[in-house]
C-alpha cells in the first residue's frame, strides 16, 4: 500500500550514548515494512557526522541491489567534501552515484546555513546532474544537525528560486512548524502543539514553487497534520499532487502514525481514494519513474 520515500537501514550498526538502539538492520526494516504495509522504500544514507555515525552510500547501494527492486538507493554527498571549498568537484561524485543507480540525493542535513557558498555549490551540481534533493531543515547553528534556515525560511525560498529545476523535498521540524504562522520562533525547535492560526510560510513556498515537494515522514510531518485537522485537510487537498509518505525510523521502537492517519482520512472521507493514492505511493512512483 505505501511507498516510503524516506528510510534508514544500517547493515553495520553502532553503540550510542544512553543505550539508545539506534537505526534498523535490513531484517528489522523488511519486518517493520511487513507490519505497515510498505511495498518499497527509498533507503538515505546518512554521511553528515554532526549526530550520527557517517555511512557509507556504497553499503545503501549494496542493500538496495540485493532487494529485487524493494529499495530504492539514494545517494547521500557532504558538501564540505574534497577540499571544504566552494567548487569541490562534487558534480563528479553525484554522476558516479547516478551511475550506480541511484535516483536521488538525501537526507541531506549537515549543520550549515543554506546560503553557505559551499552548500550553494552542492545544489549547483545537483541541479546540474538532475536528482531530486530530500533535506532536513534546522532552526539551530552548531547544534545537532540539519541545514540552517531563519524564521520564515527567506533563504530556502532563495535556493527554491535560484535552482528551478532542483526538486527539493522538504523536511524536518523547522521545516513542518512553519505550516501555520509561529506564536514564537522558538517553536521551530520542536512540535508546535497549537491549531493553524494563519497559515505559515510553507503553504506559500509549494504555492509559489513547484519545485518544492515534501515528506510527511517522523513526528514533524505526523504534527504537521495532526495539530490542526481542519486544515489538514485543506492543505492535502490543494498539495496532493507533491505529498509522500514516509517513516524516518531511526530506532527501533520507534512508533509510525501517518499511515493510519491517512488511511483514516481516507475511510472517513476528507481525502478521495485519488489524493490518498497519489500521497500513498503514487507520487514518490511518478518522481522515481518506477
Amino acid at each position: 500500500m505505501f511507498f516510503d520515500i524516506h528510510a534508514h537501514v544500517y547493515k553495520y550498526t553502532y553503540p550510542v550514548p544512553g543505550g539508545i538502539e539506534l537505526f534498523l538492520t535490513p531484517e528489522e526494516r523488511l519486518a517493520k515494512e511487513t507490519e505497515l504495509g510498505i511495498h518499497r522504500s527509498v533507503l538515505l544514507p546518512i554521511v553528515s557526522s554532526e549526530e550520527y555515525m557517517p555511512q557509507s552510500v556504497g553499503e545503501i547501494i549494496e542493500l538496495a541491489e540485493k532487494s529485487d527492486g524493494r529499495w530504492i538507493p539514494f545517494c547521500n554527498i557532504d558538501p564540505r567534501v574534497y577540499s571544504n571549498t566552494s567548487d569541490a568537484p562534487i558534480g563528479m561524485l553525484l554522476e558516479y552515484y547516478k551511475n550506480k543507480g541511484c535516483r536521488g540525493i538525501g537526507e541531506v542535513m549537515p549543520n550549515l546555513p543554506l546560503n553557505d557558498p559551499r552548500f550553494q555549490n552542492l545544489l549547483k551540481c545537483v541541479e546540474q546532474i538532475g536528482m531530486p534533493l530530500l533535506f532536513d531543515i534546522t532552526g539551530r547553528l552548531n547544534y545537532g544537525y540539519g541545514i540552517y534556515d531563519d524564521p520564515g525560511l527567506p533563504q530556502l525560498e532563495y535556493c527554491l528560486d535560484k535552482y528551478p529545476n532542483l526538486l527539493f523535498i522538504g523536511h524536518g521540524p523547522a521545516f513542518w512548524a512553519e505550516i501555520g504562522t509561529l506564536r514564537n520562533p522558538a517553536d521551530r525547535h520542536g512540535y508546535p502543539s497549537y491549531g493553524i492560526d494563519e497559515e505559515g510560510r510553507v503553504p506559500y513556498l509549494l504555492r509559489t514553487y513547484p519545485n518544492l515537494w515534501f515528506d510527511l515522514s517522523a513526528g514533524s510531518g505526523y504534527n504537521a497534520l495532526k495539530r490542526d485537522s481542519d486544515y489538514a485537510v485543506t492543505f492535502l487537498h490543494e498539495f496532493s499532487d507533491r505529498a509522500m509518505y514516509g517513516t524516518d525510523l531511526c530506532h527501533r521502537e520507534q512508533e509510525c502514525l501517518i499511515g493510519n492517519l491517512l488511511i483514516d482520512m481516507r475511510d472517513s472521507g476528507k481525502l478521495s481514494r485519488a489524493e490518498f493514492d497519489a500521497i500513498a505511493f503514487g507520487n514518490a512512483a511518478r518522481l522515481l519513474g518506477v
